[in-house]
């Protein structure tokens, strides 16, 4: 009776760690998928992902950090505070730049304009016009910047991405095999 109860006990973990690790995995991909094949032009909740690859805001953002950015009403925005906006002139066009407002003014039709910079930058980039904003960075997740630096790499990829999904095949699979025989030798 007891061996019977620990295997059902192992079951349940098993299922419960393979619902985790797949919903954890379909979630995450959601978000990328959302931002990426949009442009960054949908948000999750107004919420927004975004990966440091240059390190023009160190030492507050490193390389391969991973930031959330919330869409926020441009009134609302400070100096200091870090946004994230298409850049449109330059060696900017078409990126997505997170730096630091350093300062902020209003135009004749009362629509923000920002200057922003990094903070290991000595110079000021162009001018962010309030359209081009994304939103404000209100969080840098530790466990998904670990997380990417880890899947970054290729041995990373391969430990942290394939293996757990040819995992979950492989259980899978085993499964089916196992349920496919106990039911042959029932029969017989």
């Amino acid at each position: 009776m007891k061996k019977i109860f620990d295997n059902k006990i192992f079951k349940i973990i098993k299922i419960i760690l393979n619902i985790i690790i797949i919903l954890f995995v379909l979630l995450f991909l959601l978000v990328v998928c959302l931002q990426r094949f949009s442009d960054n032009k949908l948000s999750f909740f107004n919420y927004r992902m975004f990966t440091v690859i240059s390190g023009s805001m160190e030492p507050k953002y490193e390389i391969g950090d991973v930031l959330i950015a919330k869409d926020v009403d441009p009134s609302t925005i400070k100096t200091g505070d870090a946004v994230s906006y298409l850049g449109s002139s330059g060696s900017f066009t078409n990126r997505v730049i997170t730096h630091e407002v350093v300062d902020i003014e209003q135009d004749a039709d009362g629509k923000y304009i920002f200057h922003t910079k990094g903070i290991d930058n000595p110079a000021e980039d162009p001018i962010v016009y309030e359209e081009q904003l994304y939103g404000v960075i209100v969080y840098k997740s530790i466990i998904l910047s670990f997380i990417y630096k880890i899947v970054a790499t290729p041995i990373g990829l391969f430990l942290f991405v394939v293996l757990p999904i040819l995992y979950i095949i492989g259980s899978e699979i085993i499964s089916a095999l196992l349920r496919r025989e106990e039911e042959r030798r029932s029969k017989a």
